[in-house]
This record gives C-alpha cells, sequence and structure tokens, in this order.
C-alpha cells in the first residue's frame, strides 16, 4: 500500500455477513476523521449501521455511491494526508481488490454446534488467543446481538457467542425457565468447550445469568461486562416482554423491537424478518411464554443477582444507554460500590449495537 493511504473498507459485521448498502455518506471529502467517527450509514441483511472510522486522518475520496451495495472488504473511501497526491489516489483507486477472505490474515470463524445436557446448542469461537471472553445474549434475542462486537473483540481475543437454548438457532428447549438454570446451563456449555476461566460479558437477560454464574462460580469468572442488565432492580417493562411474546405480523413485531433502540430507524426490514422466521418455528411461543413467567412473575423481575456481585474479587463494568426503554438505567444506582458505570447518552436497550465503537472500547479494556 503506498506510503499516506489508508483504504476504508466495507466492514464485516457478523459471521454470515457478504454485503452492505450504502445508505449515506455522513461526512464529507475533506474532513479531518478521526477514530470513531460515524463515516456513512450501511444497510445489511440483519441491520442498519454506521461504519465508524477506524484510523484517523483526512477524507481524500469518497469512492462508494450512496444507494449501491459492495461486498464485504470492498473500497468505500481514501484517507491520505496532503503530501500524498490527487493522481497517486487514483492509481490506488484503480488498482485496489477486494481481497479474499482468506489474503488480508483475518479469521473467518463459522457457527459450530454442541450438545449440552440434551440441548443442541449454536454457537461461534473465533480469535487466536488471549483471555477469553463469552458473550450472552438477551430474553429472545440470538448471538447475532453482538454483530457490531464480535470482530474487535476476536482481533485480541478468543471469543465465544452461543444461542442460549430456545433462541436462535439452538434447540427449541429449556434447561428451566430461571436465572439460576440458565446459568447452570452456561457452566455445562463452558464444561464441554474446556474453558475454566472467561470474561463474562452479557446483555439484558444474559447479563443476570452472568452475574449469577459468577456468584455460584467465582473461580471461573475473569470479569464481568453487563450491558443494560437485567438483575439489578425489580421494574422490567412488560409491555415490551409481552409484546414481544404476542407479536405474529411484521408491524406489531416492528412496533415492538422500536421500543430497544434509542433510534428506531435501525429496525430495518431484514431485522423483522429474522425475528420473525424465529418466532413462527413451531414450540418457540409457548417457551417464550414459559421463560418469561418464570422469570417475570407479577411483572417483575424474579432474580437480582446483579445486587451482590463484589466488585473488589471481580472486575464489574456495566454499560447503559439513557434512552433504555426496556429496563430502567435508574437501576445503574443500585449496582454495588467499586464497578465501573457508564451510561451512554442517546442510546437504548441495545447500547451494543447502537452505541458499538464505546462499548468496544470498554469491552477491550476489561480484557486487558
Amino acid at each position: 500500500m503506498p506510503a499516506g493511504i489508508t483504504p476504508v473498507v466495507m466492514p464485516k459485521w457478523g459471521l454470515s455477513m457478504k454485503e452492505g448498502k450504502v445508505v449515506d455518506w455522513l461526512v464529507a471529502d475533506g474532513e479531518e476523521i478521526a477514530v470513531g467517527t460515524e463515516l456513512m450509514d450501511v444497510e445489511t441483511d440483519k441491520i442498519n449501521g454506521a461504519v465508524e472510522a477506524t484510523d484517523a486522518g483526512r477524507l481524500r475520496r469518497r469512492v462508494a455511491e450512496e444507494g449501491r451495495t459492495y461486498p464485504v472488504k470492498a473500497l468505500l473511501g481514501v484517507l491520505a494526508d496532503e503530501t500524498v497526491s490527487d493522481e497517486e489516489i487514483d492509481a490506488f483507486i484503480g488498482s485496489y481488490v477486494v481481497p479474499a477472505d482468506d489474503e488480508d490474515g483475518e479469521a473467518e470463524g463459522g457457527y459450530d454446534v454442541l450438545e449440552v445436557d440434551g440441548i443442541r446448542v449454536r454457537y461461534s469461537r473465533q480469535g487466536s488467543g488471549g483471555a477469553t471472553a463469552v458473550l450472552l445474549h438477551g430474553f429472545g434475542g440470538d448471538l447475532d446481538n453482538w454483530l457490531f462486537n464480535l470482530g474487535p473483540l476476536a482481533a485480541v481475543a478468543d471469543v465465544v457467542a452461543l444461542d442460549l437454548p430456545g433462541h436462535g438457532q439452538s434447540d427449541i428447549a429449556l434447561p428451566g425457565a430461571s436465572v439460576e438454570a440458565l446459568a447452570a446451563f452456561v457452566v455445562a456449555f463452558l464444561d464441554r468447550l474446556d474453558i475454566r476461566r472467561a470474561h463474562l460479558v452479557g446483555h439484558s437477560l444474559g447479563a443476570a445469568v452472568a452475574a449469577q454464574l459468577a456468584l455460584d462460580h467465582p473461580e471461573r469468572v475473569a470479569g464481568l461486562v453487563l450491558v443494560a442488565p437485567a438483575g439489578f432492580g425489580p421494574e422490567i417493562n412488560m409491555d415490551y416482554i409481552d409484546g414481544f411474546v404476542r407479536a405474529a405480523g411484521k408491524k406489531d413485531l416492528k412496533a415492538v423491537l422500536g421500543q430497544l433502540f434509542a433510534d428506531e430507524s435501525l429496525v430495518s426490514r431484514p431485522l423483522v424478518d429474522g425475528v420473525l422466521r424465529y418466532k413462527r418455528l413451531d414450540g418457540v411461543g409457548e417457551l417464550l411464554e414459559t421463560l418469561a413467567a418464570g422469570l417475570f412473575p407479577a411483572g417483575r423481575q424474579a432474580a437480582q443477582p446483579g445486587r451482590r456481585l463484589d466488585p473488589r474479587s471481580v472486575p464489574v463494568t456495566v454499560v447503559w444507554g439513557s434512552d433504555d426503554r426496556v429496563i430502567p438505567v435508574a437501576h445503574a444506582d443500585a449496582v454495588p460500590g467499586g464497578a465501573t458505570v457508564v451510561v451512554l447518552e442517546k442510546a437504548g436497550h441495545m447500547v451494543q449495537m447502537e452505541r458499538a465503537g464505546e462499548v468496544n472500547e470498554l469491552l477491550l479494556a476489561q480484557l486487558g
């Protein structure tokens, strides 16, 4: 690559992403770009998201056209300093070839399946060493809820994400309808992978499961990052929970999913279609009803393991979106002293998607 030139390429969000559509450029030619600057909005077959700059510099050329679809790693723009001529940039753009998956050293990873206590579980394991991080999604979610986080973590660590029982592409079965039962299942899952100690990263219900696991097996947990966590107070938006369980059509489901985000435009048609396919699987409706009844009897959170954590023995970072409409951000006041608590403005319940850059920084700091 010519000195002074840094390409901006289509990112790979999740294992299944092959291409993305450039919806809008958010910056203009000539602007100074900082790491983390949102460059453009991109639509994928999972969700809409903003491409953030991974390098700093001046944006000398916007290559990608709005409204066009580009493959992963396609050239979208060029950062270059003033010593680089327009002719050199033209030559770089003209000679750029989209690298194949095995040509740039990036580990592809993949989906695997494992049977744990009679339940078939889909999971992904990526990365090439370092600390191990295990990612646990929330109620009704799946491992793709970590689309914007898996890649940055896998660059420095061994990262495992799974579909919890009854979710995603795991078996429609439960080890029990409680946080305690799910935590015990995750321990059995880790045993099958011979993971003796890991950092646990949990979102919503997954955060309560991670906290319970840390209480039950502190020797297995190197640290906790709890994102928009359940388990710190009794209140929860049961209109969302009941609406998600009942929603049977696209219109109703889109309205329900909108409650997850501060920016409801992120609820794309592919996102709604994917969740609807899951909800229409045989047995999912009954399973979600059973799980919701066990977790939220009388419309309250039955388990609050987060309040009993001891950050002096296990490092704890808690991240909340200021506009969370599912679990009140006021529950952050119940986080035990000694934990790191970060509230990100203009973010909802899916803060790891809406503010992926900042969340990834916190995750990497914890792993470090």
